[in-house]
C-alpha cells in the first residue's frame, strides 16, 4: 500500500490590536506566511473586517474577535473563544497598546490602571491561556508541542523621557514579566519582546516632522512596519529565543532624546 503522510496543521497566531496600524501590518505579514490569523479589535470594527478579509486572501482562514482588554473577564474569555472557533491556537502576539498622554505633573491611579490593564495584565491572563491550552494538548498526547507568546514594547524602556508616564510604567512591567513568564511557561511556552523604534505616523506626528524623527538614528532610518513585522515573525519561528527583547529601531535606543517623539 502507498504510504500516506498527513498534510501538516495550519498554525493560527491571535494578534491583538489587529484592525489598523501596525497590528494590521503584522496579522497581514504572518497570514501572508501561511499563519490562520485571529484579528482582536477593541472598537474597531469595520477596520477589522477589512483586515480579516485581506488576511483570509492571503492564508485562506480568518476571524475577528472583539474584547475590552480593561475588562479582565472580556480578556480571560477571549483566547478560548478563538480556540473554539480554529480549534488550536499556537502563538499570541500582543501588539495592542493604550497610549494616551501623562506625565509626573498629571499622573494619576486612573490613568496608570487602565494603562497596567491594557497594556500589561491582558498579555499576562493571555499567556496563562495559551500555556493552559498547550498543556491540555500535552496531555492529549501531541508530541513536541510549543506555543509563542510575542509582546510588542518600545525602545523608550532603554532611552527613557518622562512623557507618557503611565504608558512606559505599563510597557516596563510587560518586559519585567515576560522574564517571569518565560521561566514560568516553559518549555511549553516561549516569550519573546519586540520593541520598535518610531514606526509609523499618528495624529501626533506626521508628515516631514515624522520623516526628520524617522532618520534620526544611528543606521539613519529608524522601523518601519515590515522591520517588526519580519522580527515578529523570527520571533515565532525560531526555537531557541525566549526571555529576552529583540529592540528593532535602527539604534535609537543608543541616542538620548529628552522628550517622546511625539513631543519634540
Amino acid at each position: 500500500m502507498p504510504h500516506s503522510t498527513r498534510s501538516p496543521r495550519p498554525r493560527t497566531v491571535l494578534v491583538t490590536g489587529a484592525a489598523k496600524r501596525l497590528g494590521r501590518e503584522i496579522a497581514l505579514a504572518l497570514a501572508a506566511s501561511g499563519w490562520q490569523v485571529a484579528v482582536h479589535y477593541r472598537s474597531s470594527e469595520s477596520d477589522a473586517i477589512a483586515t480579516e478579509a485581506e488576511c483570509a486572501a492571503l492564508s485562506g482562514h480568518s476571524a475577528r474577535f472583539a474584547a475590552n482588554f480593561e475588562d479582565e473577564a472580556e480578556v480571560r474569555a477571549l483566547l478560548p473563544r478563538v480556540i473554539a472557533h480554529f480549534g488550536d491556537v499556537d502563538a499570541v502576539v500582543n501588539s495592542a497598546s493604550l497610549f494616551e498622554h501623562d506625565n509626573v505633573q498629571t499622573f494619576g491611579y486612573a490613568r496608570l490602571d487602565q494603562h497596567l490593564r491594557s497594556n500589561t495584565g491582558a498579555p499576562i491572563v493571555l499567556a496563562q491561556s495559551l500555556h493552559a491550552h498547550l498543556r491540555a494538548r500535552a496531555d492529549g498526547g501531541e508530541p513536541d508541542v510549543q506555543g509563542v507568546i510575542v509582546n510588542l514594547l518600545d525602545q523608550k524602556l532603554w532611552n527613557q523621557n518622562p512623557d507618557f508616564l503611565s504608558y512606559t510604567l505599563s510597557k516596563a512591567a510587560l518586559e519585567a514579566a515576560g522574564t517571569m513568564l518565560a521561566l514560568a511557561l516553559a518549555p511549553l511556552v516561549r516569550v519573546v519582546g519586540v520593541a520598535p523604534g518610531l514606526t509609523i505616523t499618528s495624529h501626533m506626528l506626521e508628515g516631514e516632522k515624522f520623516e526628520q524623527l524617522h532618520r534620526l538614528s544611528p543606521l539613519g532610518r529608524s522601523s518601519t512596519p515590515a522591520d517588526v513585522a519580519a522580527t515578529v515573525q523570527f520571533a515565532l519561528t525560531n526555537r531557541s529565543i525566549t526571555g529576552t527583547t529583540l529592540l528593532v529601531d535602527g539604534g535609537q535606543h543608543l541616542m538620548r532624546f529628552e522628550r517622546d517623539f511625539s513631543l519634540m
